[in-house]
């Protein structure tokens, strides 16, 4: 019975997961998190890992259709690296990014004769790290390719579908001691870093309470023909629960020390009904035979809203909605007991010691500058200049590759890969049972009790430059 229940959970997304009964699941989903612990005993702690320092980081870059160019050109520009391959299943896009390297010293090879070309690519001997661009249901394999292959794994977000993916990237990380990082460009923002600064220097007290949102209209890009190779975006939305929960969760979890002496302990989840996505869809397929096939289909509720508790008493809540004509946000809400902090609606805004109205421009300005972290002062207006989401790219690519060459711990590890991207099939259970609560897994074992806070706000080894 144990075996069954684990292979249902394994290969669910958690799909199908109306045949059973809830009071059955609800069992399996907390068994599992329990025998994870129990049975599959840390092999590595990865939390804090400084792996040995490479002078110049060797990368391949595997998907390159929406966000891998902004890597690879972000990557132009930083001392200390070299690109030495480019990988996508369509000939034109690795060739368009080969081109934006013209006139530099990088001369990748291309990789693009299959489907799974990118093997090929990790089993070359001269690559240290790839980075993965490509559609969600490909981002493990090639993560737990890649260091079985001994490279470093980073992973656009979110990093895994399922429960049983983020075990494999845990377990494969610890085994193989290669690093497993979530992209999560948001938490290096630049308000979002401010807010990280001020919390660790003691301005916000204790936290009581934290939100982030990924609330952005994309209904006509994902039924675009051309955005997403083979429709791959718009078939995710078959599947309910917040399918993409880490540009609001990273930034507030850190603020909080996930996994870093605190933890997740259970969410509810719930989701509206679909008001747009099937109406479209039948829509453009009365008007053009390519959308038959995603016609009368049941797709995703607009929004979902989550709410998650931790082990100290704390509260989360996220929400995700890119289907309605909403207004953008990814709200990220810190409140402590001395301080609030509120990003969206832009101007973000700053309240000290219980005030009803937040603080002046002038007053903002002062605390921004006063309170300004190392690493923004040190490569912020670069990292502006060269762009990629206001900046925020490119000083996570920066950094990353810093720790890289001076052999330090990455600020987000596989467990933060593996925690953060659960968040997707444990909401879908929870919407699928009513909202039932569910548990959420230790994906450290017990060690968030005695790992350390990693400080993002400073400089680190500060010795790459950007060129």
């Amino acid at each position: 019975m144990k075996t069954n229940r684990r292979k249902f959970l394994k290969y669910s997304g958690l799909t199908g997961i109306g045949i059973a009964g809830a009071g059955m699941i609800k069992s399996y989903a907390s068994e599992n998190t329990f025998e994870k612990h129990e049975i599959h005993s840390q092999h590595f702690n990865m939390c804090g890992y400084a792996a040995p320092k490479l002078e110049t980081v060797r990368i391949g870059f595997v998907g390159l259709g929406n966000r891998g160019p902004t890597h690879v050109d972000a990557m132009k520009h930083i001392e200390g690296t070299e690109i030495k391959a480019l990988c996508d299943i369509r000939p034109e896009k690795a060739n368009a990014a080969k081109k934006m390297l013209e006139g530099t010293s990088h001369n990748p090879t291309i990789y693009t004769d299959s489907a799974d070309a990118w093997k090929k690519m990790c089993e070359q001997p001269d690559i240290d790290a790839v980075w993965i661009a490509t559609p969600w249901s490909l981002h493990t394999p090639i993560a737990v390719y890649a260091m079985e292959h001994g490279k470093h794994a980073f992973i656009e977000v979110p990093t895994a579908k399922t429960l049983d993916e983020c075990w494999q990237l845990v377990e494969t990380s610890e085994r193989t001691r290669k690093h497993c990082m979530i992209l999560e460009n948001c938490c290096y923002d630049f308000f979002e870093l401010l807010t990280l600064n001020m919390v660790r220097q003691g301005l916000f007290g204790d936290i009581v309470h934290g939100e982030g949102a990924y609330i952005h209209n994309l209904l006509e890009s994902n039924f675009s023909k051309t955005n997403y190779y083979d429709m791959w975006r718009l078939k995710e939305n078959f599947r309910n629960g917040n399918l993409y929960p880490t540009h609001g969760l990273g930034p507030v979890a850190q603020v909080m020390n996930i996994n870093r002496g605190e933890k997740f302990e259970h969410l509810i989840s719930m989701q509206s009904a679909d008001f747009m996505m099937s109406k479209m869809a039948n829509e453009l397929a009365a008007k053009d035979d390519f959308y038959k096939p995603f016609a009368n289909k049941t797709y995703r509720g607009n929004m979902n809203t989550t709410v998650i508790h931790t082990s100290s008493g704390r509260t989360i809540k996220l929400q995700h909605d890119v289907t309605s004509p909403n207004v953008y946000s990814r709200i990220h809400k810190i409140v402590g007991t001395k301080a609030t902090a509120l990003k969206y609606p832009l101007p973000a805004k700053l309240s000290f010691n219980g005030e009803e109205d937040w603080i002046s421009e002038d007053k903002m300005k002062e605390l921004e500058t006063q309170y300004q972290p190392a690493i923004v002062k040190k490569i912020g207006a670069m990292a502006k200049e060269v762009g990629g989401h206001g900046g925020m790219d490119f000083l996570m690519n920066w950094r990353t590759i810093d720790c890289l060459r001076n052999g330090l711990p990455l600020d987000i590890d596989v467990y933060d890969a593996a925690l953060w991207s659960s968040i997707s099939p444990l909401t879908e259970w929870c919407v699928a049972n009513k909202s039932k609560p569910i548990d959420v897994p230790d994906f450290t074992k017990g060690s968030w009790k005695t790992n350390q806070p990693v400080d993002i706000t400073l400089e680190k080894g500060a010795s790459t430059k950007a060129m």
